[in-house]
């Protein structure tokens, strides 16, 4: 009996050291394959960031010439509203020029017609 029984207890020993032998490897394996996806998981990551990066820059880039291109146009939109305040002006000018010699020639015209029939009050 003791015999049978050290015998049977050493066979289940031996499948418990078997067993906790596979768990273990299994374990490892386990634990491998979730450090190559923690380090695959890491390297796309990675590879974000720099894509994203670059992405940035080129917005950065695009953003310099876009400002420098508002600062232009501000500078030029500044020089064509002067442009068109000096000419409004000049336009009135000659549009009093112009409203002086037609009120001249009116004038002249009646000094030449002599007609002042009903007009002698504005005189």
């Amino acid at each position: 009996m003791g015999s049978s029984g050290g015998a049977s207890s050493g066979s289940e020993h031996d499948r418990e050291v078997k067993r906790k032998r596979r768990r273990m490897q299994s374990n490892r394996e386990s634990a491998r394959r979730s450090r190559l996806r923690k380090q695959k998981h890491l390297d796309d990551l990675t590879e974000q960031v720099s894509r994203l990066r670059n992405h940035n820059h080129e917005m950065v880039a695009s953003l310099n010439v876009a400002a420098n291109l508002c600062v232009s146009l501000e500078a030029e939109n500044s020089i064509l509203r002067a442009q068109i305040a000096e000419l409004t002006r000049r336009l009135q000018s000659l549009n009093d020029i112009v409203t002086f010699i037609n009120s001249t020639e009116v004038f002249e015209t009646f000094l030449e017609v002599g007609d002042f029939n009903g007009f002698e009050d504005m005189f």
